[in-house]
């Protein structure tokens, strides 16, 4: 039986990865507590969420909406672009708020065989309440923008449910980092974008301020479990990254938003898939996360093709 001594001894153990020594679990969790305390917004309050929409404002850059440059786009008037980019919002936050659910439970996994007073257990309940805050903000935002909520596909809902069950630590943390990092470059070009709705600005910068502290959480986390994990959970992670970037590459956007703006739903999610610039905004959202994954040895063997059959990692 492991005892408490030789659990401690374990957390200080110095472990080194392909990119250096990993940094003590404990001092990490107590800086990103440290930044939550000073950087931390309630959306509720931080928001002006009765000022009067912009007719003249995107909702979304137009360089990052799927159709953007493709022959559809072309003959799309300029009225249908930007209700094109406010169903895109629309389905975005909603995808958001899938991945931030699913992220939430697996978080909760991850922290209940850990010692409960611990900086590293007391951070991830403190992302636990910032996903709490970022998915009623996206929800709000939905029903503000005027366009439906986009759920995923039943099968993907579903599949959800599997990897919410089997999912091993390594593999949680690669799914919540793949769910993080594109979308978290897409907001960067966002909230600066002052031809962007303000509450949509807004939204975006309080989600990349709070998200930057997840991303560090999980990545020093990814690092860790995949030094210390058995050969075959690594394995096991390399696939299932695989098949969850195939996933989410296919979610990103709902098809329906083409019916709802008047497109033919068909002809629109050709042209996306043929579409240079939109797979070279998908690969450069993705690069800084492949990088960092193939560093740390996950973007290997099957696991690797199912990346590049996702889109997000080149040939």
């Amino acid at each position: 039986m492991t005892t408490a001594p030789d659990i401690a001894d374990m957390e200080r153990e110095v472990l080194r990865d392909a990119l250096g020594l990993l940094k003590d679990r404990e001092q990490v969790a107590e800086r990103l507590l440290e930044s939550s305390r000073k950087h931390s917004f309630d959306p509720d309050t931080e928001l002006d969420w009765d000022a009067p929409l912009a007719d003249d404002k995107w909702f979304w850059p137009p360089e990052l909406v799927s159709l953007y440059d493709t022959p559809l786009w072309r003959r799309m008037s300029e009225e249908q672009r930007m209700d094109l980019a406010r169903h895109e919002a629309a389905s975005l936050a909603s995808l958001g708020i899938w991945f931030e659910v699913i992220l939430m439970q697996l978080l909760v996994r991850h922290i209940y065989d850990k010692p409960l007073t611990s900086n590293h257990v007391r951070y991830a309940l403190t992302e636990i309440a910032d996903e709490c805050r970022h998915s009623m903000m996206f929800a709000r935002m939905i029903k503000r923008g005027g366009a439906p909520a986009y759920p995923v596909s039943r099968l993907h809902h579903n599949l959800a449910r599997v990897l919410k069950t089997i999912s091993t630590t390594p593999g949680s943390f690669t799914c919540t980092l793949l769910g993080e990092e594109i979308l978290d470059w897409m907001q960067r070009l966002t909230f600066p974008d002052e031809r962007v709705q303000p509450l949509v600005r807004g939204v975006t910068r309080i989600h990349v301020i709070e998200e930057a502290r997840h991303v560090r959480y999980a990545r020093e986390e990814l690092r860790r479990q995949m030094v210390t994990c058995p050969r075959w959970e690594a394995e096991l992670t390399r696939l299932s990254s695989g098949e969850v970037a195939r996933v989410f590459s296919i979610s990103f956007v709902n098809p329906q938003v083409y019916e709802n703006v008047g497109l033919d739903k068909r002809e629109a999610v050709a042209q996306v898939k043929a579409s240079g610039h939109r797979r070279e905004v998908m690969q450069t959202g993705a690069k800084r996360l492949t990088d960092f994954l193939d560093d740390i040895g996950i973007l290997r063997g099957v696991g690797r093709k199912l990346w590049v059959s996702s889109g997000l990692l080149p040939r």
